[in-house]
């Protein structure tokens, strides 16, 4: 006999919102087992920041379920640069799924935010109950706050319309469909284009931003994704979700793990004026653990595949 489970995919028909992205493309593989219809749909046909365009096409496509994995985002200097940017486009994406969702009678949702959502100086490993609890980290607030909001949308959805929508928060990613892009992209796969094009250059050495010293945790997209269907099948609870690998690693460390894997042969050298970011960040993740998740990918082995991803031309900005 066949175990069942508190929310079957089996047989429904559901949307993934950002499908083009790294998440959403990973969420669209990993459904690919679940026997279900995939809904996606290009900006062409779906403007996400459109109110009536996102209402229209929820009422002609009826989906059961939906991951809205869809958001405006990049690195320090993306988000230092574009703040009105980033709050708005991801205000109005998550606003108009979340509320077509409600109207269409869609039955479960899933909100991907990001660990950014955090204090700068939240208690480590960062536990579920840190939101709200502190300042934000200045270079990443505008998305964070974004973020935030849409967390706190689907817990008032839940609340007063008794709707099963739930919130997952995502580590650091890397993994096919990552921006490459050298001054907007977020720390791993920078290291993986620089390490790259210093090896291609013949460079003595490789600059990284800032100390070197800030810890970062990372989680392949395969895992994330593998953790999204696993929590839309078996969590329903007001809470967000921490997704994580369970251990952090050092900038410096992480650039060594990056040139071994690239077979730069040069040195690294850190450039102080660049900002640090936030000191640390390891979230905690034994809520998630203890429904009886884990990820499967180990981080050298995640490295080597992202770096074959970039030579095969799966990403952006390349």
């Amino acid at each position: 006999m066949t175990a069942t489970v508190p929310y079957a995919l089996e047989g429904k028909r559901i949307f993934v919102a950002g499908h083009r992205g790294m998440v959403g493309s990973a969420i669209v593989r990993r459904l690919a087992d679940e026997n279900c219809e995939v809904l996606t749909a290009g900006r062409d046909a779906l403007d996400l920041i459109d109110q009536s365009m996102v209402r229209a096409w929820f009422a002609a496509q009826q989906p059961d379920a939906v991951f809205l994995a869809a958001a405006r985002v990049g690195g320090i200097h993306a988000n230092d640069t574009y703040p009105a940017d980033f709050l708005y486009d991801n205000l109005m994406i998550e606003a108009n799924v979340v509320e077509a969702a409600f109207r269409s009678g869609v039955g479960k949702l899933m909100f991907l935010g990001s660990s950014c959502i955090y204090p700068k100086f939240a208690e480590q490993p960062i536990r579920e109950e840190s939101l709200l609890t502190g300042p934000l980290e200045p270079t990443n607030e505008w998305y964070a706050v974004a973020k935030i909001a849409g967390i706190k949308l689907c817990q008032a959805y839940r609340r007063q319309h008794g709707c099963d929508f739930i919130s997952a928060m995502p580590t650091n990613l890397y993994g096919p469909g990552d921006n490459f892009d050298p001054e907007n992209s977020h720390v791993l796969p920078a290291l993986i284009r620089k390490a790259h094009e210093a090896k291609l250059a013949g460079d003595p050495n490789m600059t990284i931003w800032g100390t070197g010293t800030p810890r970062r945790e990372f989680l392949h997209v395969d895992d994330l994704a593998d953790a999204c269907v696993f929590l839309m099948k078996h969590y329903s609870g007001d809470s967000h979700v921490n997704v994580g690998s369970g251990s952090d690693i050092a900038i410096r460390d992480l650039a060594d793990l990056v040139i071994r894997a690239v077979g730069f042969a040069g040195e690294i050298v850190t450039d102080e004026s660049r900002p640090d970011g936030t000191p640390r960040k390891l979230m905690d993740g034994s809520v998630l653990a203890g429904l009886g998740w884990k990820p499967n990918i180990a981080l050298e082995e995640g490295i080597a595949r992202a770096y074959d991803a970039f030579l095969a031309g799966e990403g952006r900005n390349l």
